[in-house]
């Protein structure tokens, strides 16, 4: 019998993180839908730790890149410069 994963994941370390990258990351799945999950270690303004978590869609690097997403129509062709 197959092992049913559905909402259910896993979370490591990011040994790697530096600046504001998640504490901890990893899988999870909700409904039967794969999501990411990330974690970050932070403290109350008392002191006390707790976790803020995230949960977005998986990130895929074969995702098709827009040509020019932020070239912008010039309104100004007549000025100076």
């Amino acid at each position: 019998m197959e092992y049913d994963n559905t909402n259910a994941g896993a979370i490591f370390k990011n040994e790697t993180a530096t600046g504001n990258q998640p504490t901890y990351r990893g899988k999870i799945n909700v409904d039967g839908v794969d999501k990411q999950i990330a974690m970050w270690v932070k403290q109350t303004k008392d002191g006390k730790p707790f976790f803020s978590v995230k949960i977005t869609e998986p990130y895929k690097a074969d995702a098709p890149i827009p040509a020019n997403p932020t070239q912008q129509k010039d309104e100004h062709t007549d000025l100076p410069f």
